[in-house]
């Protein structure tokens, strides 16, 4: 059943997007209609104010939040830093003040000045593939940790040994599906924004071909400007709760 966001707090949001009581990874995405990821190279001509809302929500609700290089240089990250309020929520829940950010890089083509790296309100943490230069890490080690990645899934094994077993994705493409193809996906969110960005935009996912991951829906929240906010489990998963 379709529910209006408008009137809805922030705890009635929080209620319909829990934090789970185990290992849980949320990845969260906007698309059009017809699957975009962005409409001139950026996703923020698909968003609105209520799906900022919801996404200022979900970081306040995670441990680490987990983006690929590309989409870090694309969309130009900003620290992650929380307002006073959210602060205080994950406090008074047991949380330390900010997530984490955790970057996923097979080359280390970051920039260490980059605000969402220098200006990070706590270390990130960046995931680097085995062709990773060594002065690309020596450049990065003042501003990040910087780990190996066998995989993705040892990647998540080492956040979750970390205490970040609350894990948000943003992306991008790339990322997203090499999560499905080593069917690492709990939960997804996403945003349909009413309109056809035509062909030529890139998909909301890309890379190796694997096979259908079976998911149900838990809510469609219709919102302003015409947006649909989703939310959608993995069909083996129990619904996730405190």
């Amino acid at each position: 059943m379709v529910r209006e966001l408008a009137g809805l707090s922030d705890d009635e949001l929080v209620r319909l997007y829990p934090r789970a009581d185990r290992p849980w990874l949320r990845v969260n995405f906007v698309s059009s209609l017809d699957g975009a990821v962005a409409v001139d190279g950026l996703s923020a001509g698909l968003s609105g104010a209520d799906d900022k809302r919801v996404f200022r929500l979900l970081r306040m609700l995670c441990d680490a939040v987990l983006v690929g290089a590309g989409t870090l240089r694309d969309e130009d990250y900003r620290p992650l830093t929380l307002d006073p309020v959210r602060r205080a929520w994950r406090q008074e829940h047991g949380l330390v003040a900010y997530p984490r950010l955790v970057v996923v890089s097979g080359t280390l083509r970051l920039d260490p000045a980059a605000p969402a790296l220098a200006q990070a309100p706590v270390r990130p943490l960046i995931l680097a593939g085995p062709a990773a230069p060594a002065a690309a890490r020596r450049a990065l080690a003042p501003v990040a940790d910087v780990a190996d990645l066998p995989d993705l899934a040892g990647g998540l094994r080492l956040l979750h040994a970390r205490g970040l077993p609350q894990v948000l994705c943003e992306g991008g493409p790339l990322l997203l599906g090499a999560l499905g193809a080593a069917d690492l996906i709990d939960e997804l969110c996403l945003t349909v924004s009413p309109l056809l960005a035509g062909a030529g935009a890139g998909r909301i996912t890309a890379g190796t071909p694997h096979p259908p991951r079976p998911m149900r829906t838990v809510h469609v929240l219709a919102a302003g400007e015409g947006l649909l906010l989703t939310r959608h489990l993995r069909r083996d998963a129990a619904t996730p709760g405190p």
